[in-house]
């Protein structure tokens, strides 16, 4: 077993997902990347000392893969200090257009999994008597056309985290959500160019994010010197959520 703290990943594949993975393997977690998509298997971060990024095939919607997910970790390493809850897809459409399937694929994955993420990190972190939990919603909770789905996902997901502060931090546990704006990942830069234009002009700093930036802040939640913060939202969005959904 590693003598470095054990942090999961989930869609770690590629975007922030993947930054994050790279951030807390340099600052030392041994980093299960967990994904449906392939990651670049068992690849050592590149800064000295730093931990290695180990890839985990699972479905998050699975309440057995999820299972079988956090006995895997215990069994290679004993314990888990660190559970970031990433993963999340978009089905975007007007509500009086949306499916019903495209309702449920979204909540299944953004809500449902993640909440069968953190039970299970629960369950470990409780009976070990630590750990930190970073749920990753989005500014869009508080609201955007278009993503009646997503956007409820993404509340459930801040609603979650403010529960689990609640039930957990007598028991050492930390778990906070990061809400991140417009960062430039491939699903943006797949967007139409007038379109991806006007939603950097829409932001008070006239830029997008990297997935860096939302990593720097999973690992300022999870440093051991600010466990005291808890059941907290962080915006990484250029300050776009002063205006809502402006």
């Amino acid at each position: 077993m590693s003598n470095s703290p054990i942090a999961i990943v989930t869609g770690a594949a590629k975007g922030i997902g993947r930054a994050i993975a790279e951030r807390l393997a340099n600052d030392g977690f041994d980093v299960l990347a967990v994904d449906m998509e392939p990651v670049s298997e068992d690849l050592p971060s590149a800064a000295p000392g730093a931990g290695k990024i180990l890839f985990h095939r699972a479905d998050i919607r699975d309440e057995q893969a999820v299972q079988a997910l956090f006995r895997t970790a215990m069994e290679r390493h004993g314990r888990v200090d660190a559970v970031v809850n990433n993963a999340g897809i978009i089905r975007d459409n007007m509500i009086h257009r949306m499916t019903l399937e495209d309702f449920q694929a979204v909540i299944d994955v953004n809500l449902k999994g993640t909440w069968l993420m953190c039970r299970e990190a629960a369950r470990v972190m409780k009976e070990q008597g630590s750990g930190g939990i970073v749920n990753i919603a989005s500014r869009a909770w508080l609201g955007n056309r278009g993503q009646s789905n997503y956007a409820a996902s993404k509340a459930g997901v801040v609603a979650l985290t403010r529960v689990l502060a609640l039930e957990l931090g007598r028991h050492g546990v930390s778990v906070n959500t990061v809400a991140p704006g417009l960062i430039d990942t491939p699903l943006t830069r797949g967007l139409e160019p007038h379109v991806l234009q006007s939603l950097i002009d829409a932001q008070p700093t006239r830029t997008m994010g990297k997935p860096e930036d939302v990593a720097h802040a999973v690992a300022f939640l999870l440093n051991k010197d600010t466990r005291f913060i808890t059941g907290q939202t962080l915006y990484v969005d250029g300050g776009k959520s002063i205006g809502a959904g402006i």
